[in-house]
């Protein structure tokens, strides 16, 4: 669990976080949505402590990241892993290098042993083998899942994702979404996705907070946030008037659940 309490950030006099608490849930998809400037990116980088926050704190399974010392924010720093927007990897190495990279860096295991954790997470997001392949030689959605691989290779309690499926089509967002939550799941991670696609809220946002010029301006489910009646947020999340449509499609459903539940009511009395 990670908890965010009253974080407050600026540069200079603009303020981009006011005052925002949230509690991000454990074993489940937290989603930070909201448009261009709406503070969910600044957001992130305070959680994840690239940027420290001026007022407020970053609380990691009860532990005060701003109060921690050097070296236990680098211990910390091992247990997070991150999905970066544009994949990040290493172009001059090949997939399995890049996967080796974190491994290399912060464990003492023999070489066999990283092999056998590199077989394992490649095996996990379906890239079994790829292992020679160069980043150049991969497809868009295929660097996302050696990123995901990348980030889980050292088992970490935490898993920021910025923008896991910018670039990429609709057919592969949902092959990466499943993945992310099938992921979460297994392993009982914390998950948190910077994101402004629509179809990720819908299909795997556990908990959304939508953000909305450096505040939280709301904060619930996908299955709560159709029927929301923030205008701010229905402005944001329905746009279009096909994705209006689909809201009012979905409100009749609901609509019609109701009142057979209620005509089956009637007729059993």
């Amino acid at each position: 669990m990670i908890e965010l309490k009253n974080l407050k950030k600026s540069f200079g006099e603009n303020v981009v976080i006011n005052d925002v608490s949230a509690v991000m849930d454990t074993g489940k998809c937290n989603l930070i949505i909201g448009s261009s400037g709406s503070g969910k990116t600044v957001l992130m980088k305070c959680i994840v402590g690239l940027f420290t926050p001026d007022s407020g704190d970053v609380v990691y399974d009860e532990e005060e990241f701003k109060h921690m010392s050097p070296d236990d924010k680098k211990m910390m720093r091992q247990k997070i892993g991150m999905l970066f927007q544009g994949s990040a990897l290493f172009d001059s190495m090949t997939v399995e290098q890049n996967i080796f990279f974190p491994l290399d860096m912060f464990t003492n295991s023999t070489k066999a042993e990283k092999q056998k954790r590199v077989d394992e997470v490649l095996e996990k997001v379906k890239l079994k083998d790829a292992h020679k392949k160069f980043p150049a030689e991969i497809s868009g959605g295929m660097k996302k899942r050696v990123g995901i691989a990348r980030a889980i290779v050292l088992n970490p309690k935490y898993l920021f994702c910025d923008e896991p499926n910018s670039g990429l089509d609709p057919q592969t967002s949902l092959v990466i979404d499943k993945l992310i939550k099938e992921i979460t799941e297994e392993y009982n991670i914390t998950t948190v996705i910077n994101t402004h696609d629509m179809n990720s809220v819908m299909e795997i946002g556990d908990k959304i907070i939508y953000m909305y010029k450096g505040d939280k301006e709301w904060e619930g489910s996908n299955k709560e946030i159709i029927f929301s009646k923030n205008e701010k947020l229905n402005s944001f999340i329905f746009a279009s008037e096909f994705l209006q449509d689909a809201k009012d499609m979905r409100m009749l459903e609901m609509k019609g659940k109701i009142d057979n539940d209620r005509n089956m009511d009637e007729l059993l009395k």
